[in-house]
């Protein structure tokens, strides 16, 4: 009869840990394969009905298409066509300087550290520990009877803990592109308000030079009726007019001289509204008045439709949709398992001294608590409801860029509309002026003859002074109806340098989008 060899506890801990390790291969290959079943839904992008060409573009232009996002184009320092030096300063200034800019910067730096964090759930995550426990176990947990003595021990451990959840059904994937989705939607809400800046600094300092063209019309008008106030007082002093012509005569200047200070006032604001816009405190922002001169800029009603397609706000539209279809994903993950390997490997020992000794190394392969593989049977319609909040939610975002889109053509078809009325209406304006300026040489004339009275002379004054104010707004409102346009086309139309923002590494900060969009 043959006798049985002892067996060497190392060797059959050895043949143990072999047979895990093979074990645990064939797990996660199986595992792998089950990975690539996804249960995300592929992302297309909505039809949107767009005209084929605008109602206000030249007759027989229809090379415009429907309008598709193209963000990554770049959009050109457009504010340069107008040719104002000052202009390109405050411009420049604003997109330095302007805290709101700065706000959106830190918001897109904030939302592709968050693609950064969704990324590392596809990674495992490792870490280490070193320490003792104290602990006793109770006679029960140790076989024994409840009234055996059981003493304390204390356990040394030095371990390195990994866990990875294995994206068996896209889960992970879906987290990384809505991340990935929102940080794009956060950059294009960034270009929008950067290209909002821009328009609204041209439109300040439009607005700017039309007041400072109606407060010299004012100060030419104060200057001749307070000449005229002069010779109206020396008459009556000499008894050639009566109180009441000196009364009109003092009604008219004072009337004048209120409405150029209510433009005063309006500049103030305007100025105010500027200095913000460049970042500056209002004390600290002084802007020399320069009248507004006529705008010869035109903006060609044919572009071609990529200029609409770079709209910013299109793109973040086009882009949150995308996210949102990505957490439709992750909600539909939900009703699948979800699997998380999870062990730790290192030394225990009741002495210190022994810890890192071969004989007392230890390993777990699985969750301390609870199982590897999970999926809730019942939660009260959690999962159903989660599911339903995400694809409304996608709903809302794909009627928010159809809208969006529309709204794009809208606009662009209001400042073409705005232009083309302008034109005519300035052209017929300045025949008024003209007309308005003759009929106040002719009634200065006839009142020297004595043929018309005092009244009919200020009745022709106070009209020049009507028609030339009327005239000066209309060039303030074509001067920002073409900024209006190029805004509404989604910037400049002329060949600008790359854009380097997208280019930026994902862990860029505010300060250095800001650099690289304005420089």
């Amino acid at each position: 009869m043959s006798q049985r060899r002892p067996t060497d506890p190392e060797q059959d801990m050895n043949a143990f840990d072999l047979s895990a390790l093979r074990r645990g291969v064939v797990l996660s290959v199986s595992l792998l394969v089950l990975a690539g079943c996804s249960v995300m839904q592929t992302y297309e992008r909505p039809a949107v009905d767009t005209p084929q060409a605008f109602k206000e573009a030249a007759a027989g232009n229809s090379d415009w298409k429907p309008a598709q996002p193209s963000e990554d184009q770049a959009r050109g320092e457009w504010w340069t066509v107008f040719g104002d030096d000052r202009l390109n300063t405050l411009v420049a200034r604003a997109m330095d300087a302007n805290q709101d800019l700065k706000a959106a910067a830190a918001r897109l730096a904030q939302a592709r550290a968050l693609v950064r964090d969704a990324r590392s759930q596809q990674s495992p995550q490792v870490g280490a520990g070193f320490g003792p426990t104290r602990q006793r176990q109770s006679p029960a947990a140790r076989g024994l009877d409840d009234g055996a003595d059981g003493s304390a021990l204390t356990l040394w451990r030095a371990q390195a803990t990994v866990s990875y959840e294995v994206d068996l059904f896209g889960r992970v994937a879906a987290g990384v592109d809505a991340a990935t989705f929102t940080a794009q939607q956060r950059e294009a809400l960034f270009r929008s308000l950067q290209l909002a800046l821009q328009a609204d600094v041209a439109q300040t300092y439009f607005l700017l030079g039309e007041l400072d063209a109606e407060q010299a019309l004012y100060a030419s008008t104060v200057t001749l009726r307070a000449d005229a106030l002069r010779l109206m007082q020396r008459r009556y002093d000499e008894g050639d007019v009566s109180e009441l012509e000196l009364a009109r005569a003092k009604t008219e200047l004072a009337s004048a001289q209120s409405e150029s200070l209510g433009v005063s006032r309006r500049r103030a604001s305007a100025e105010h509204a500027l200095a913000l816009l460049t970042g500056r405190a209002p004390a600290d922002f002084a802007l020399e008045a320069r009248p507004l001169q006529a705008v010869t800029v035109t903006v060609p009603p044919g572009l071609p439709s990529a200029l609409l397609e770079r709209r910013p706000d299109i793109a973040a539209a086009e882009r949150a949709m995308a996210a949102a279809n990505a957490r439709v994903g992750i909600a539909q993950a939900a009703w699948f398992p979800r699997l998380n390997l999870t062990g730790a490997l290192g030394y225990e020992s009741s002495e210190l001294g022994n810890l890192f000794q071969w004989s007392t190394r230890s390993f777990v392969l699985g969750p301390l608590v609870g199982t590897a593989l999970t999926l809730p049977i019942f939660d009260g319609g959690a999962r159903e409801a989660g599911l339903e909040r995400a694809r409304a939610a996608y709903e809302e975002d794909v009627a928010h860029y159809r809208q969006t889109v529309l709204n794009a053509f809208r606009e662009v078809e209001d400042q073409l509309a705005a232009l083309r009325i302008l034109a005519q209406q300035t052209q017929t304006q300045n025949e008024a002026v003209r007309a308005a300026a003759r009929a106040a040489e002719l009634s200065q004339i006839r009142y020297r003859e004595g043929s018309v009275s005092q009244l009919d002379v200020i009745d022709a004054d106070r009209s020049v002074l009507l028609q030339r104010r009327v005239a000066t707004q209309l060039e303030g409102e074509r001067a920002r109806a073409a900024v209006g346009l190029i805004r509404a086309l989604g910037g400049g139309w002329a060949q600008a340098a790359p854009d380097t923002t997208s280019a930026l590494p994902s862990d860029a900060g505010p300060d250095q989008i800001l650099h690289a969009r304005n420089h």
